[in-house]
């Protein structure tokens, strides 16, 4: 369960870090970069339950991981996942990895900048990864504007807006994790509410996966050519 004040401001001088307790860590956060979420929670938990039940090895990204939140969450509970956050910002990328320093885990948790996946160019992650998640924004920029405007009170438009229908960062997501990830890897990420039949379309469209589940989705590469349309809510 999450701890912490969704309006901290991060460092303050002369002052130590404000943190919030996430899964079974302790993050430092600062302004400009998403303060993490309780469903943000039960996907960092989902995937580390199956990354558990492998009980092997696991290569493990974190797409637009703001904090470092999931992925350093997953790696205290997954000793033998080595995991490689990404994020655009400069702040994100910089307390990303300053949460890696004082977690202790920068063993294994690397924290790469770019567009997405393009942040991976030159980590030999193509077809070899066992799972991706990601929290991308999903809000889409006209209820930014309106009704979720209060939001941008504490908090950056980058970590919300999802383009026009919300889902503009998915769409990338699906399309490009398939080059990453290994036949029967796991891509799961968040979408909004309301958003179920849209992504189920888009993972649909790829004919590369098999499964999903709102608010989360769980959802795993096919290992032949072929995907079976299969969308489950529960």
């Amino acid at each position: 369960m999450l701890q912490g004040d969704n309006h901290l401001d991060g460092r303050t001088e002369g002052r130590a870090p404000r943190l919030v307790h996430f899964m079974d860590i302790d993050l430092e956060l600062a302004p400009g970069v998403l303060v993490p979420r309780e469903e943000t929670e039960l996907l960092g938990r989902t995937a580390a339950a199956i990354l558990r039940e492998t009980a092997r090895p696991a290569t493990v990204v974190d797409m637009c991981c703001g904090s470092g939140n999931l992925a350093l969450g997953i790696a205290a509970e997954v000793p033998l996942a080595r995991v490689w956050g990404a994020d655009l910002t400069d702040s994100t990328v910089a307390l990303a990895r300053r949460n890696v320093e004082r977690l202790a885990l920068g063993d294994r948790v690397f924290v790469r900048q770019g567009d997405l996946f393009a942040a991976l160019a030159g980590e030999g992650l193509e077809e070899a990864v066992d799972m991706i998640v990601c929290n991308p924004p999903y809000i889409s920029t006209s209820r930014l504007e309106s009704d979720s405007a209060h939001l941008l009170a504490s908090e950056p438009r980058e970590a919300f807006d999802g383009g026009p229908y919300g889902i503009s960062i998915h769409q990338r997501l699906i399309r490009e994790a398939v080059a990453f990830l290994k036949p029967g890897g796991w891509l799961l990420f968040e979408f909004g509410e309301g958003q179920d039949r849209q992504t189920a379309a888009l993972l649909a469209r790829t004919k590369a996966y098999d499964a999903g589940k709102p608010r989360v989705a769980r959802v795993r590469r096919l290992a032949g050519p072929t995907a079976a349309a299969d969308w489950e809510i529960r």
